[in-house]
């Protein structure tokens, strides 16, 4: 489980975040909705650890992140955190970071070898396993960091737009099979910050719609229609929550007869 209480974020004098309270529920994919600058990175920053909110907290699996060294160390062994744009050593090869991170996660070593080859394949990354990961290109880039994260086993993940980073479409695809079989289990808990809403409602338990830092809803597609009074595509349930001017805004732009 995690649970944001009161968690309220600035940078500078500017509020991003404003005493969002969220429970992602212990076997749960919750997929974190809003645009662009609403806060939904910053939200997974905090729940990572990376960041101290100004008030409020986080805890996980009921501990509260830095209430302690101990308490955060034992945290941290739940988690496997992928930012929206992920850090990673270029000198070393595919095959030897998934190897180092699977380690760090204290994953067994026959256990290991087998998940790495069965991620190497599944994302095709097995001709450029043994390479630098200098010379990946930005999607094979993407997917390594995203092999980081499931080699881990971690029981909690938090996912920054993971579906976007130049993913290829044999990508895409396998990360949705990947997520899907992870959102039916009950032992893994998963946060996910997405801008698709036709991949929210095929994956996650629930979506939760941050805008202008305030979480404005929490529930399941079929409740954000019921909420919206729309029996659309989440898309169109989505822009009627967060910008509902904005198929005005289409109609004034054509209206001229734009081509």
């Amino acid at each position: 489980m995690i649970n944001f209480v009161s968690v309220t974020q600035h940078y500078g004098v500017h509020a991003v975040l404003c005493d969002v309270c969220l429970r992602v529920r212990g076997g749960q994919l919750v997929a974190l909705m809003g645009p662009n600058g609403m806060g939904k990175s910053t939200l997974l920053r905090v729940a990572a650890g990376l960041l101290n909110p100004i008030s409020g907290h986080v805890e996980i699996n009921g501990v509260r992140r830095r209430s302690s060294v101990e308490n955060e160390q034992a945290i941290r062994r739940q988690i496997a955190y992928l930012p929206d744009h992920p850090w990673l050593p270029k000198n070393m090869t595919g095959r030897e970071f998934l190897t180092s991170v699977g380690r760090l996660y204290d994953v067994g070593v026959e256990r290991l070898m087998d998940h790495v080859d069965r991620l190497l394949d599944l994302f095709d990354l097995t001709a450029k396993s043994d390479s630098p990961i200098r010379v990946y290109s930005n999607g094979q880039q993407k997917k390594i960091a995203i092999c980081s994260v499931l080699v881990t086993e971690a029981p909690v993940l938090l996912l920054d737009e993971p579906f976007t980073g130049g993913l290829d479409p044999s990508g895409i695809l396998a990360l949705r099979h990947v997520l899907k079989a992870l959102a039916d289990r009950s032992d893994v808990t998963v946060l996910m910050a997405t801008q698709i809403p036709e991949l929210a409602e095929k994956l996650a338990h629930r979506v939760a719609v941050l805008r202008a830092g305030e979480l404005i809803a929490c529930d399941t597609p079929a409740g954000l229609r019921e909420l919206t009074q729309c029996d659309g595509t989440l898309d169109e349930v989505f822009e009627r929550m967060i910008h509902p001017e904005t198929l005005n805004h289409i109609d004034r732009y054509f209206e001229d007869g734009v081509r």
